[in-house]
């Protein structure tokens, strides 16, 4: 874990869905609750000049210039990372970033969807 930063990880559909609807969003469950959920979207914003995020009630929003949002969607471009300043000398670090495959197995991880990896001399 990194302090104060916020890392997203998108695989190709949620690429897709992002560039074609200007919003991807999912939620990951913390507890059996329906309060226990902690929602997250990244969202396409024409009227931005940078990338920001908000926290209110259990959803973070993650706003991104339109045109930077475009490139980053359509081309190889593989991270969008910011530093968003709070004052104080305080700041979130914040990273959008293509999910490439791992290089080495992972029993557990459901990587049909992610981009073929650069480093893998299969792709």
């Amino acid at each position: 874990m990194s302090e104060n930063s916020l890392r997203l990880r998108l695989m190709q559909q949620e690429v897709e869905q992002f560039n074609r609807e200007g919003k991807v969003m999912t939620a990951t469950h913390l507890g059996p609750s329906l309060t226990q959920i902690l929602r997250y979207s990244l969202i396409k914003d024409e009227g931005a000049e940078v990338v920001t995020a908000t926290f209110i009630s259990n959803n973070i929003e993650v706003f991104v210039p339109a045109k930077l949002g475009e490139e980053w969607a359509q081309t190889n471009r593989v991270g969008l990372d910011v530093q968003m300043p709070f004052g104080e000398g305080r700041h979130l670090y914040i990273l959008i970033e293509k999910d490439f495959k791992c290089l080495q197995e992972r029993p557990h991880e459901d990587e049909s969807d992610a981009f073929p990896n650069p480093l893998d001399m299969k792709c």
